[in-house]
């Protein structure tokens, strides 16, 4: 989501980690008044609660985004980069009000519908592996095959591809720039939605201010495979998520995000571009 934007208009989106957070709130809510309420066994409603809870989530924050978007960012899009940065920390803010007032500072819990007990895991060279651990790895590979299918393969996906590198020159060839652009944050936010559903049926608690942390996270990820690259981005959390679960292992969970800011402030001053960034000229 954050190197998606950044990528076709050149705007760090911090509202994202927020629209993450939101899609894990509504996942929760859905899959409690869908799901059985016996959480001991993995049930056919449990299943069908999935099922149903997750494309509805995925929707929903889509349209949430496109609707901010249209809101707050096309009508700033030819002002100074200040104003949009500004409104993006505005949006953040607003969305983290919204879940403090829809459910307080308190932890929600998330049902635990995924398959689980002793039948579930196992352990392979000692590392333990649970059906959690399998579905999360999984579900992201399914997520980042088909974003790059479709961004490779696809109309739309090539007219962001040509919206990203010229703007005008992509409008004067017939592309809807608006269109594109409100495409690309759907996408963005449909994405989201789905990984806040991971990340709520993988700790089963999330709280109103998740998306700062988990948004600090995703765009160190992005600069450090080089933000506006989807492979880059894809790297970046692989090696930033293997980072900060050795931090919490052998370091300390309180040094992991002293460990990201460090790497993010490093990426920053020695390669601005990222692992995968390359350095253009200026447009």
């Amino acid at each position: 989501g954050y190197t998606m934007v950044y990528g076709i208009i050149e705007l760090i989106n911090f509202a994202h980690g927020d629209v993450f957070t939101l899609g894990a709130y509504v996942g929760a809510t859905m899959m409690a008044f869908f799901a059985s309420t016996s959480e001991d066994s993995f049930l056919v409603a449990n299943l069908v609660a999935l099922l149903i809870t997750f494309p509805i989530v995925m929707l929903i924050m889509g349209a949430v985004n496109i609707t901010i978007e249209r809101v707050a960012y096309r009508p700033l899009r030819n002002a100074p980069r200040l104003a949009p940065l500004i409104t993006a920390i505005g949006m953040s803010f607003l969305l983290e009000g919204i879940m403090f007032l829809w459910h307080g500072p308190f932890t929600v819990h998330v049902p635990d519908l995924l398959p689980h007990g002793v039948g579930f895991q196992t352990t392979i060279g000692g590392v333990f592996i649970s059906f959690k651990d399998v579905f999360v790895v999984v579900a992201a590979a399914i997520l980042v095959t088909l974003l790059a299918l479709f961004i490779n393969r696809s109309k739309l996906g090539k007219a962001m591809r040509a919206t990203a590198q010229d703007r005008d020159a992509s409008q004067l060839m017939g592309i809807n720039i608006n269109r594109t652009i409100a495409a690309t944050f759907f996408i963005g936010a449909v994405l989201a939605g789905a990984g806040g559903m991971i990340w709520g049926l993988y700790f089963n608690t999330i709280t109103y201010n998740l998306g700062f942390r988990t948004g600090l996270v995703a765009f160190t990820s992005a600069v450090f495979g080089g933000i506006g690259n989807i492979p880059g981005a894809a790297l970046g959390g692989m090696v930033i998520g293997l980072t900060a679960a050795f931090s919490d292992n052998y370091i300390g969970s309180k040094w992991t995000q002293v460990v990201i800011f460090g790497i993010l402030i490093g990426v920053l001053v020695f390669r601005p571009t990222g692992l995968l960034g390359m350095r253009v000229p200026e447009k």
